[in-house]
């Protein structure tokens, strides 16, 4: 029994470790403040189709929770300051709001926060900042109730302007004006070790000062560095000087164990007159592919290597119905009618977007393919494939036993030729190849044998004995997965009293 309890131990240990091998999350923001969106199930659909794995709302919509129930994505849902000055109010509202516009979709739905309240310090129209931590509370005591305090974590989101000071990084501090209602917010976040949220856009900083901020350091393109004369830590990019502010500002306040979660961040690629310079679709792209890159890597920031963090890229459509100028309705990854206005890349993996300026999707021509990509992991490839066998309404009859295109049984090859048939019954289009860039267009027809791939108009060309894609590139390099095997290895044997492996080797 003994040996047995200490051989879960070190499969979980493997588990944990392996885990610790992925970097930070990345998310989009689905706003709907749009005419002619989807419905909520095509939004869920597309989102799975672009490998999309957390996503931030702004509401409790009903039709919005009820079409993420049964998938793997992970709900950020919000309380609107509107709402605000009932839930301070009283606990009753908030408990009724809770069992009637929460729990019916839990945990079909899997909400992991409630953001109560947003950038609330801005709505001074109806001074939302002061019911923000009533209701904060209000609604952790009704989650308590129903023993989802620890699994659902609430919070509230801010804007830089929370900041009276963030350059140099290290003399980061809040405005002193809004004491009355940061110190309590950061007790209860501390207390209840939920994130701080923070909309950062390095955008605004350049289009408003565009002679006096570099654009390739706003988009994590500089080569040259700015320093921080108070701790001599060097910068390549605006957002990391962002976040550090934001720590150095925590930590004058002595809250140094709370996280920070960046909950709006991007790029818009349109704009009016004063913003052309600055709002395009090849700066979204590269912001965004950036950004990505930068957090699922864990790059950290100078004061803060290597610390996960968390970021949702705003937003998911274009949004008509904003006010303000042309930037605040052009922030999407993708029009309504669900064409990409960029092609974005969630794993970090690829090498990013590949801008479409005019708008739309462009569609590929009768000798266009769609394969596994050689870039792509096992659990992508994977992922994709049950997603288009499953919502994708792909015939995956023909990678089952016996059938043409079951042998080589590789994950690849079976992924390549399911690929296909989504890419090709989808109008051929460049989106319709995306899978979160596990797949990959390519003008040699990989038929084989008997396996026959389909052009966009329903033909079917004979084999070339091209066979698919090889291998797919696992998630983890070589030589950090041997580090990781070599690890459990040596906790087994230190489990079992052996002594086979030496410690040096690790």
């Amino acid at each position: 029994m003994a040996r047995d309890f200490k051989l879960i131990f070190a499969i979980s240990l493997l588990l944990l470790l392996l885990d610790c091998c992925y970097g930070g999350k990345v998310g989009v923001c689905y706003g709907r403040s749009a005419d002619d969106l989807p419905t909520p199930a095509k939004v869920v659909q597309l989102i799975q189709q672009h490998n999309i794995k957390y996503v931030r709302i702004y509401d409790y919509n009903s039709q919005v929770l009820k079409a993420f129930g049964n998938t793997s994505i992970e709900l950020m849902i919000g309380v609107p300051n509107s709402d605000l000055n009932a839930f301070s109010q009283s606990q009753s509202n908030v408990d009724t709001w809770l069992k009637n516009s929460v729990l019916p979709y839990y945990p079909t739905t899997k909400i992991i926060y409630i953001t109560v309240g947003a950038e609330s310090t801005d709505d001074t129209h109806n001074n939302a900042s002061s019911f923000v931590v009533p209701a904060m509370q209000n609604v952790l005591t009704s989650l308590r109730k129903v023993g989802l305090s620890r699994r659902i974590k609430v919070s509230t989101t801010l804007s830089l302007g929370i900041l009276s000071r963030s350059f140099p990084p290290s003399a980061g501090a809040f405005n002193s004006s809004y004491a009355y209602f940061l110190r309590p917010m950061l007790e209860f976040l501390a207390e209840n070790k939920s994130p701080f949220m923070i909309d950062l856009y390095p955008y605004y900083a350049y289009r408003d000062s565009p002679n006096n901020v570099s654009l390739d350091y706003v988009l994590f393109e500089s080569s040259s560095e700015v320093i921080d004369p108070n701790t001599g830590l060097l910068y390549k990019n605006m957002f990391d000087a962002q976040v550090d502010a934001l720590y150095y500002a925590l930590m004058a306040l002595n809250f140094k164990t709370i996280k920070i979660m960046v909950t709006e961040t991007g790029w818009p690629t349109k704009g009016s007159p004063k913003e052309k310079a600055a709002a395009s679709p090849d700066n979204a792209e590269m912001y965004n592919s950036n950004i990505i890159r930068h957090v699922v890597t864990n790059q950290g920031t100078p004061a803060k290597p290597g610390e996960e963090m968390n970021v949702y890229i705003f937003s998911l459509f274009n949004e008509n119905r904003k006010l303000g100028l042309d930037s605040e309705r052009n922030w999407g990854l993708f029009y309504p009618d669900q064409t990409s206005v960029y092609q974005l890349d969630f794993t970090g993996k690829n090498s990013g977007f590949h801008s479409n300026s005019s708008g739309t999707n462009s569609s590929g021509s009768s000798n266009s393919w769609c394969i596994a990509s050689s870039k792509a992991s096992e659990r992508d490839l994977k992922g994709a494939l049950d997603w288009a066998c499953g919502p994708g309404n792909v015939d995956c009859t023909a990678i089952q036993p016996s059938q043409p295109c079951f042998q080589p049984d590789t994950l690849v090859s079976h992924a390549s030729f399911v690929f296909n048939s989504y890419f090709q019954q989808n109008r051929a289009t460049d989106v319709a190849c995306s899978f979160g860039g596990a797949g990959v267009k390519v003008n040699k027809d990989p038929s084989y044998d008997k396996c026959i791939y389909t052009t966009a108009g329903g033909n079917k060309t004979k084999a070339t004995n091209a066979t698919a894609l090889t291998s797919s590139a696992s998630s983890l390099s070589g030589n950090e997965l041997t580090r990781w095997i070599l690890k459990l290895c040596l906790v087994i044997s230190l489990l079992f009293g052996l002594q086979t492996l030496n410690p040096q080797a690790l």
